[in-house]
């Protein structure tokens, strides 16, 4: 990051972004309201009962000020571009030991425990990946359309991510995703996006219906693209759209006893023509063809590994949440017990909400987890509709500002940093809240600075403050 020094600094009240910083005192407050009362029973206890949830939070929430204004205002800004190596190499260490010397938690080891204190590296991944890619993406001359800095960048995200998927973390694994749109900013192909979209439909054809409609649908858009950007998309009229259907019809269409199954037909027809079609896309030189091509084969393995990957990768508990969540199976009293709780508290608190301290699924316990994953559901049924809308419109908000700053800054370091940690927030908010809703499969995701817990608390609370303390350092003299 280049020196801004030279010009005249500018005080605090005019350096520092306090509204950002008044968005994250306010969900702050407000998940340790939520955890008062999610934790409460028939019998109340105090709010600094430091033997409760709501008293420990409050420790968090202190450590998590003091952590806030040692990075604000006694780290210079400056060391993290430099440090962004090392706290990327330790933090993947650390991801690697925790395998080896963590504590089992609910099925994951990814947990170290030191005493009373229990804290989770792939939090402390988030940062320093974020950091990671912005020191690397903003080296002069870097371009993503470059394959050798495209491919460093997938590893850097990559490598944490694969880590952590071993430690059976899916849902720490999934907010990854999300750094897509980061890379989307600074100039990937609107075109991955679409091909990580193809990918989680093709899962899912695969597993509710079968390899062969899965394949049918991947043949039928990779070949659409392929002519189409050939300038041959008029040949797709009159020969590709008749020749997907007649595919779909097929298995009515073949006689009883055929000694060919139509996924076998389809696999040979596939194995003909893919070589024909590699040969014309590299023949023109065409790299928009030949990647399509390159995503079509990549597209067929996924078809057939879904199953491996189900199976095998998948943890028992995942496997089910996936299967009710796609209407596989119905297991209301098992495994969607959760989330049809979940979606009776919500549903529940109506427009307005019955009130703080008078949700009746939360108080008695009905809703597992409601402090931790499932707090969104103890603020729904207090607070109702409103409530819940508040609460995701200051979630927009710290969005919008870390965005809003991110693109006013000159600083490409401060720029790329910013949109990692909007990212990591918006995929954190939209899994939890789906899964507390029953539209994505409970996954264990906490709900940024609300829910309980002081790993998840610190980590998002360096990550804004880190980008806070990047912003001031311009805004002192710009």
């Amino acid at each position: 990051m280049r020196d801004l020094g030279g010009n005249r600094g500018r005080g605090l009240r005019k350096t520092i972004d306090w509204k950002l910083v008044i968005i994250y005192l306010l969900l702050v407050l407000i998940g340790w309201a939520n955890i008062y009362s999610s934790v409460q029973s028939t019998e109340s206890t105090a709010l600094l009962d430091f033997n409760n949830r709501s008293g420990k939070q409050f420790i968090w929430i202190l450590a998590s000020i003091v952590l806030a204004i040692i990075i604000l205002f006694v780290l210079s800004p400056r060391i993290y571009e430099g440090l962004a190596v090392p706290i990327y190499l330790f933090a993947v260490f650390l991801l690697m030991a925790v395998i080896v010397l963590g504590v089992e938690v609910k099925g994951s080891r990814s947990w170290f425990e030191f005493g009373p204190i229990r804290f989770q590296p792939a939090e402390i991944s988030k940062i320093s990946t974020s950091l990671m890619l912005a020191a690397f993406m903003s080296q002069l001359g870097y371009k993503i359309s470059r394959f050798k800095d495209f491919v460093i960048t997938a590893l850097i995200i990559l490598v944490p991510m694969g880590v952590i998927i071993m430690q059976s973390e899916t849902g720490s694994a999934l907010v990854y995703v999300g750094f897509i749109f980061m890379l989307y900013r600074e100039g990937l192909s609107g075109w991955l996006i679409f091909m990580i979209g193809m990918a989680i439909l093709l899962f899912i054809l695969t597993l509710t219906s079968s390899s062969y409609v899965a394949l049918i649908v991947l043949t039928g858009v990779s070949s659409f693209c392929m002519l189409l950007y050939s300038g041959r998309g008029k040949w797709w009229m009159f020969i590709g759209i008749p020749m997907i259907v007649l595919l779909a019809l097929l298995p009515r269409l073949l006689p009883e006893g055929f000694f060919l199954s139509p996924l076998q037909i389809l696999i040979g027809l596939i194995a003909v023509l893919t070589p024909v079609a590699g040969f014309m896309a590299f023949r023109e030189r065409n790299r928009f063809t030949q990647f399509s091509l390159i995503a079509m084969i990549a597209g067929i393995m996924l078809v057939f590994s879904t199953d491996y990957i189900f199976n095998n990768v998948l943890q028992d508990h995942q496997r089910k949440r996936i299967e009710v969540l796609l209407g596989m199976k119905d297991d209301p009293s098992g495994v969607g017990y959760n989330v049809n709780q979940s979606k009776i508290a919500i549903g529940s608190g109506g427009f307005l909400g019955k009130g703080y301290m008078n949700g009746t699924q939360t108080t008695f316990g009905f809703v597992p987890e409601q402090s931790t994953d499932f707090i969104f559901c103890t603020i729904g049924e207090e607070w109702g509709f409103v409530g819940c809308t508040a609460v995701i419109l200051l979630y927009v908000l710290l969005i919008w500002r870390i965005v809003r700053s991110a693109e006013r800054s000159r600083e490409a370091f401060t720029r790329i940093y910013g949109y990692c940690v909007a990212c990591c927030i918006f995929m954190h908010l939209f899994i939890n809240v789906g899964m507390t809703l029953g539209l994505m499969p409970v996954i264990g995701i906490p709900l940024p600075l609300v829910s309980y817990g002081g790993s998840s608390l610190w980590a998002f609370t360096i990550m804004i403050f880190i980008f806070i303390a990047l912003d001031r350092n311009e805004r002192k003299y710009f």
